[in-house]
């Protein structure tokens, strides 16, 4: 049987040399998220229970049932700021 060609390894060259760079860890521009996501969800849930508790009156009553689908937007409103989380 052949014997099969032995492929040459390429010579090692050490990759560049990096600066050492310090990780910043004080969380840049983004320290609003966290309050403002858990704020939306808490206003979004306080919502509902108040449309609950209330019997429909509150929190406003013209709404009627679509009191659900705006604390359910605030819920939601907090999801999306969650994705700017870093």
């Amino acid at each position: 049987m052949p014997k099969s060609r032995i492929r040459k390894k390429d010579d090692y060259t050490p990759p560049p040399e990096k600066k050492a760079t310090q990780l910043d860890m004080s969380g840049g521009g983004r320290r609003w998220v966290a309050p403002l996501m858990l704020a939306l969800f808490g206003i979004g849930l306080a919502w509902i229970v108040v449309f609950y508790v209330t019997d429909t009156s509150l929190p406003i009553e013209a709404l009627g049932n679509w009191n659900i689908v705006v604390g359910f937007g605030f819920i939601a409103s907090g999801f999306v700021v969650s994705t700017q989380w870093k």
